[in-house]
């Protein structure tokens, strides 16, 4: 089922509040003509042409519902990336992608970072497994608990909250404050009973049991491992959920990179893009997710539903798609022999000649070694209709 475009579904209420957005906007053009600060919540908003203002819960659930597929596994529980260069690709994607558009993506926490870069109007993060939709429901939940980077990162970590932390710490001083504090077992659960209420009673969203052992899972292990968990971290200690969906085995990837790593990476010329590195970038995908904007969905990429039913909702609201980030999973679709389906299924998308790819594995232009032909360690972008054009015969 598509849903109705938001603006098709506005109370009077709403419009009101898309008006307020409106005098916003023209206040920060005001703003930037007299050399003034301007926010980024409203940068992203001015720019957004097109897709809802907002999302009510049941419209949150069933954009989620009804674009998903049947739950899917990977050889990983994927709770945080492994791509150490993710990061070195914003400065040129900045040069193409607009900003204020929608934003796609695949896996856990790099997807913030993304976000806060290209402050899109709506971000939707379609993976294989049902467990990453349950980690940004989790995300989700903590993000709208939270006033702060350092509230953010006491809670997803289970730590008590530091005093001497301000708005104008770095990331780099939040992650080592925190890197020494030690787990709360009682913090754990009485963040895991907030997450759950804010996601049951707040939002009315049915979650499974299942559901509620993939929040526990992933919380869990943040908790026992602190911000020096690493991809490998929680398969190598635990049996996780069957709806988390990780097989185990081969898991690759072992490179080493925490959490805090990733937090403290920069673009190879010293600037931190990442959600956690200024209040700013925090507050602007904490507004997205509280406006019920940044939607999980389970999804193959190589299967014939979730991309495509996720290219009819846009079409519906009019939007377009600014990037999609893929990470590596192109690679396992041409191994699959499914490359074509997700090749036809991308170009449903609303996309134009500024619809950008973000990509991590083999080939890219930037490598930090560890893999021969540069693995997850590699990042670049590239035109998505450029090249998909060798499949356009089969858009639809």
């Amino acid at each position: 089922m598509v849903l109705e475009s938001a603006r098709m579904r506005r109370n009077p209420l709403t419009i009101n509040r898309h008006h307020l957005i409106v005098g916003a906007v023209c206040l920060t053009c005001c703003v930037i003509s007299a050399g003034g600060p301007v926010s980024a919540i409203m940068v992203g908003r001015a720019a957004a042409a097109a897709a809802p203002a907002e999302l009510t819960d049941q419209q949150f659930w069933d954009l989620s519902r009804d674009s998903s597929e049947v739950d899917g596994e990977f050889r990983s529980d994927n709770l945080l990336s492994n791509e150490t260069s993710f990061q070195r690709v914003i400065p040129g994607l900045l040069k193409t992608a607009k900003q204020g558009r929608v934003y796609l993506g695949v896996g856990p926490e790099q997807n913030f970072t993304y976000i806060a870069a290209l402050k899109p109007a709506m971000a939707i993060i379609i993976d294989i497994r049902h467990g990453n939709l349950d980690v940004h429901l989790m995300y989700k939940a903590l993000f709208e608990l939270s006033n702060d980077r350092s509230e953010f990162v006491s809670r997803l970590f289970s730590r008590k909250r530091l005093s001497g932390l301000t708005a104008k710490s770095t990331a780099r001083e939040i992650f080592s404050a925190y890197g020494t504090a030690e787990g709360s077992k009682e913090i754990y659960e009485d963040n895991l009973k907030a997450i759950e209420d804010v996601l049951m009673k707040q939002h009315g969203f049915p979650l499974t049991s299942g559901d509620l052992d993939g929040i526990r899972w992933a919380l869990g292990n943040y908790y026992q491992f602190g911000p020096s968990i690493n991809y490998n971290s929680s398969l190598s200690a635990n049996v996780p959920p069957a709806i988390v969906g990780a097989t185990g085995g081969n898991r690759g990837g072992n490179n080493g990179t925490t959490y805090a790593d990733l937090m403290l990476a920069d673009d190879g010329s010293g600037h931190n893009w990442s959600f956690l590195a200024s209040e700013e970038n925090f507050a602007f995908v904490k507004d997205l997710e509280a406006r019920n904007l940044v939607v999980p969905v389970v999804g193959d990429f190589g299967g014939d539903k979730a991309i495509r039913a996720v290219a009819r909702y846009l079409k519906s609201v009019d939007a377009m798609v600014s990037a999609f980030y893929v990470s590596n999973v192109e690679q396992f679709l041409t191994q699959g022999g499914i490359y074509d389906t997700f090749c036809a299924s991308t170009l449903t998308l609303p996309l134009d000649e500024t619809s950008i790819f973000i990509r991590s594995g083999p080939g890219g232009a930037y490598s930090t070694g560890g893999y021969p032909g540069g693995s997850v360690e590699t990042s670049w972008t590239g035109n998505i209709l450029s090249e998909l054009s060798h499949c356009s015969t089969t858009r639809r």
